[in-house]
């Protein structure tokens, strides 16, 4: 598919649908997110291609905020199979099919295997999971679901 922004995302299995907000890097260079005071707001990392390019488009969400469940609070429940629809701002609708979903220590995040090139389109849905640190006010793991274009 040409270049086209996200707009919305919907997975329909877990009733998760959401407005895509552009997102790039903190300056420490961790990926920024929506605030935590907005748990049901997706984003895109603007700087990974859109839905439906040849490349792995990644998108996240929080798992909770403000003790109340998030946009992705279940995605760690989805299954090979499973699909997730894209609208794009040309009109077009990006439909991904679940691959795999991994859950991964973040001291473990596998970098290369969620950004690195492909060569097919492909869908990258990221959230946290885990057990909640406390003290450093965070999740151990991420929820990481692999998904690639359904064919038309």
């Amino acid at each position: 598919m040409p270049p086209a922004p996200p707009v919305s995302v919907s997975i329909p299995r877990i009733g998760a649908r959401s407005s895509l907000v552009p997102v790039g890097l903190n300056k420490d260079r961790t990926l920024a997110v929506p605030p935590v005071s907005q748990p049901m707001q997706a984003a895109w990392y603007r700087y990974s291609p859109t839905p439906g390019e040849v490349g792995p488009s990644v998108l996240l969400g929080h798992v909770d905020g403000g003790g109340k469940p998030g946009i992705f609070h279940r995605l760690h429940t989805l299954e090979p199979g499973d699909e997730v629809i894209v609208e794009r701002a040309d009109g077009s609708v990006a439909r991904f099919v679940v691959r795999r979903v991994a859950q991964v220590p973040k001291k473990a995040f596998p970098t290369d295997e969620v950004y690195g090139d492909t060569d097919r389109p492909e869908i990258r849905l990221i959230t946290c999971g885990g057990s909640f640190d406390r003290a450093a006010g965070s999740y151990r793991d991420n929820v990481i679901v692999y998904g690639t274009l359904k064919a038309r």
